[in-house]
């Protein structure tokens, strides 16, 4: 059984967003927009991703939700009470080596780059 995790309306961080920007560094098509109470990096018009508090919002899309369910750390992500299915939350402890999170940022780029450009 998965457990909800709130997407609270709270600060973004600025840490983590950096770290986010360095990996998406020389990637075309990316702009960064708030939203969620959060700051969300689009890729060729498509959401990625997303930051708030300390947490990472990925979108995996449906055919890679429940496989990253499955990952250490995470979590649904639940915005309004209702989970959003192709987006998962991953904590802070599945974020601190590089490479961890440059594997969910691919997660996220990866379903960005296959949907159209908007």
């Amino acid at each position: 059984m998965y457990k909800a995790v709130p997407w609270e309306e709270m600060p973004y961080d600025e840490q983590l967003a950096r770290r986010v920007r360095e990996v998406m560094t020389g990637r075309d098509g990316v702009v960064e927009r708030r939203m969620f109470g959060g700051l969300c990096f689009m890729v060729q018009g498509n959401m990625a991703l997303g930051v708030d508090k300390e947490r990472l919002m990925v979108r995996v899309g449906p055919d890679r939700y429940e496989e990253a369910l499955e990952q250490p750390f995470t979590g649904l992500m639940d915005i309004t009470g209702r989970p959003m299915r192709g987006f998962v939350i991953v904590q802070p402890e599945g974020l601190l080596n590089e490479g961890d999170l440059r594997e969910w940022v691919g997660w996220g780029v990866d379903f960005a780059l296959s949907l159209p450009p908007k």
